[in-house]
């Protein structure tokens, strides 16, 4: 397992090969919707993106009486739904990891490999244990704005497992499963004749 640790520069993202496996420690910012499609629209970014990290995620978090943050939950959402923003984030901002479930599109796998970025698959279903490895609430942004859940939280992990699927070389774990999804497709039909 190949630790990262933040920032995520590029010395870190290029070696890494589709199927690693990489624990990550560190700041790490989520993003969902409003996030993508604000900063897509030339919206300021309230922090350096460059070598950062940006999670798709919708955690929950709830408030302690001391003023801090508890995160309850925080597993990855649908990061397809990224897509037409992405490339243009990674270009515009550096960022180098890119944290999420379900893959990204071609788009978003060209703008990987120009830019030494890598998309990491979290385990879906996983929330509370992924919690877990949130160590702390370092800052939280657009909250009023964008609402709890798709507000930038800044997260301090630790351990944060997960896996290279679309590396800086321009392999695509998904593009290999559909491939062979397809091959073992056509081989069920060719019999079935």
């Amino acid at each position: 397992m190949t630790t990262l640790t933040y920032p995520f520069t590029e010395t870190q993202t290029r070696p890494l090969t589709m199927g690693a496996s990489v624990s990550i420690n560190g700041l790490v910012f989520t993003g969902r919707d409003r996030l993508h499609k604000y900063l897509h629209e030339g919206g300021v970014p309230p922090v350096e993106l460059r070598d950062s990290a940006i999670y798709h995620c919708g955690p929950v978090v709830v408030p302690e009486t001391d003023g801090s943050w508890r995160v309850v939950a925080a597993g990855p959402t649908t990061s397809s739904r990224e897509e037409p923003y992405m490339a243009g984030i990674i270009a515009r901002y550096g960022v180098h990891v890119v944290i999420g479930k379900g893959g990204m599109g071609a788009t978003t796998q060209e703008a990987c490999r120009r830019h030494g970025c890598v998309y990491l698959q979290a385990v879906g279903g996983a929330a509370v244990s992924l919690a877990d490895r949130i160590r702390g609430v370092r800052q939280v942004h657009f909250l009023e704005e964008f609402g709890a859940t798709e507000a930038m939280w800044g997260f301090e992990v630790a351990d944060f497992e997960a896996v290279v699927t679309i590396d800086t070389h321009g392999h695509s774990l998904y593009d290999d499963v559909a491939a062979n999804s397809r091959r073992e497709l056509d081989r069920l039909l060719a019999e079935r004749r």
